[in-house]
């Protein structure tokens, strides 16, 4: 089983813009499909986005789609996800999780990191 580390959270206005990034290691990381999951406080687990192993495929939640962009970097076994005219509802706790297959993007997942925190406020 591998590890995933993930960074690039923070605090931000509304409207504001955060990159973050997944680093995973001991596992074929081109051979799967990755997935970002977020959880606020008191609320379930929300998968957000995900993407095939090759990169080519993307899906979104509704409540996030034409705002956030999932992109990968195979050669350097991180994943990303651009947050982009972020809204209140979207402070959580964001991890990036390993899919099950190569085309398993969407939950359930193999597991996840330990996650990077999201605030967004004014």
């Amino acid at each position: 089983e591998g590890q995933l580390e993930e960074s690039g959270g923070g605090l931000v206005q509304p409207g504001g813009s955060l990159r973050l990034s997944c680093e995973a290691s001991g596992f074929r990381f081109s051979t799967y499909a990755m997935m970002w999951v977020r959880q606020a406080p008191g609320k379930e687990l929300e998968w957000v986005s995900g993407i095939d192993s090759r990169g080519v495929t993307t899906y979104y939640a509704d409540s996030v789609r034409g705002r956030f962009t999932i992109s990968r970097d195979n050669a350097k076994n991180t994943l990303y996800l651009q947050l982009n005219s972020l809204e209140t509802a979207d402070t959580a706790r964001y991890f990036c999780a390993k899919g099950q297959t190569a085309v398993s993007a969407r939950l359930p997942y193999n597991y996840r990191g330990q996650g990077t925190q999201v605030t967004v406020s004014s």
